[in-house]
């Protein structure tokens, strides 16, 4: 895919340590919920600094959104993000991505590993078929948790956030292991969908095919 300049419409922190960059959209670019582009800095230090982040926003939506943890400590393009205004530019570049909504289930995401599946929901709240879906969201703590708001509000009761480092009133404590999936997992659910640290998803996918999930019912991504 050709390349495409695009002006930051809107740039500002959700968390204190995440991004929320809003962008044009190229005309014709075109995308499936819970895929991914290449994203570079529009300046001679960094357009070749490309990175791939997932898009947020939903096919309809006449701008492009990332949501995108931002490393202080490192001096590469998040940092340099986290510097930009409204009007600098961005260059997006092709889209991939495995992860791709086929029926009803149980997302499992890990810190950022949430992004695939924000616009997945978002997607489907449009068409009204959030239905019976369900999000375990693992984080270290409270802070950290990306639109808690937002998906609380699609999903009420079906949105289960999962603490680490810290122990808050209402929210689940520990790890997403084999004993928490036999305790929040209906075990008729079809599908499920799994993106976060890999060490993390790797180990909740083999705890679920240890509680009887086959292969074909997990859909992670692979790049």
């Amino acid at each position: 895919m050709t390349p495409h300049i695009v002006a930051i419409r809107d740039i500002v922190h959700i968390t204190h340590d995440t991004l929320k960059v809003t962008t044009d959209k190229p005309s014709g670019f075109l995308f499936r919920p819970g895929q991914a582009t290449e994203v570079a800095i529009n300046t001679d230090a960094y357009r070749t600094q490309k990175q791939p982040f997932t898009i947020t926003s939903t096919p309809d939506d006449p701008y492009l959104e990332f949501i995108i943890k931002v490393y202080p400590e490192h001096e590469g393009m998040t940092k340099k993000l986290a510097d930009l205004q409204p009007g600098d530019e961005l260059v997006v570049e092709g889209v991939f991505g495995n992860i791709a909504y086929k029926g009803e289930g149980v997302f499992i995401a890990g810190g950022s590993g949430v992004t695939p599946f924000v616009s997945i929901l978002r997607d489907l709240k449009k068409k009204k078929l959030v239905a019976e879906n369900r999000l375990i969201f693992a984080n270290k703590t409270r802070r950290d948790i990306l639109l808690e708001e937002e998906l609380g509000n699609m999903l009420g009761d079906a949105l289960i956030n999962v603490l680490s480092a810290e122990q808050v009133e209402g929210l689940a404590h520990g790890r997403i292991d084999e004993v928490f999936l036999k305790a929040h997992v209906n075990g008729s659910r079809k599908y499920y969908y799994l993106c976060g640290p890999p060490a993390m998803m790797e180990s909740v996918e083999s705890d679920l095919r240890r509680l009887g999930v086959e292969g074909a019912q997990i859909v992670r991504e692979s790049w």
